[in-house]
């Protein structure tokens, strides 16, 4: 196996592994979606700045690993392949779905004032958690091809 491809696919199942993480943790914590009001934008307002910061060159960096792992196993047959093409549809997916629906919602909550909540501010909680719970599962399908490649293309 190429020292390119090895070092690669180890490279993008650590960059996706850590996207998933840090996205399943919140559906991991169902505590966010039970805080009250003020409590939960002031939350959601301080991890959208530390998130906002992180995840773009996180995932940009991670789909660029994933098109040199793609490129590489497209040499070693349709099963690596097909695991990790799968992988980085996945992983693209989850940024368009976070571009197209979940930051738009990310800015509305970072306008708000914690002391005097818009009504219908539970509606955009419950709007984001969905999408957030569609975008987990990509990532963590991502993240097991990537495992799965990795656990039966050793050549």
């Amino acid at each position: 196996m190429s020292s390119v491809y090895a070092a690669s696919r180890v490279i993008a199942l650590l960059l996706v592994g850590l996207y998933a993480g840090g996205v399943v943790f919140v559906v991991l914590a169902p505590s966010v979606a039970r805080l009250p009001g003020p409590a939960y934008v002031r939350y959601w307002q301080a991890l959208n700045t530390d998130y906002g910061r992180a995840m773009p060159p996180l995932m940009l960096a991670g789909i660029a690993a994933l098109v040199v792992v793609a490129a590489w196993s497209w040499r070693r047959g349709w099963f690596a392949f097909g695991l990790v093409a799968a992988a980085l549809i996945m992983v693209i997916l989850a940024v368009v779905l976070t571009l197209t629906g979940l930051d738009s919602l990310n800015r509305v909550v970072d306008g708000w004032d914690p002391d005097l909540l818009p009504d219908g501010w539970e509606e955009s909680r419950r709007r984001w958690l969905g999408l957030h719970l569609v975008r987990s599962a990509l990532a963590l399908a991502a993240f097991a091809c990537l495992v799965i490649a990795q656990t039966f293309d050793r050549g």
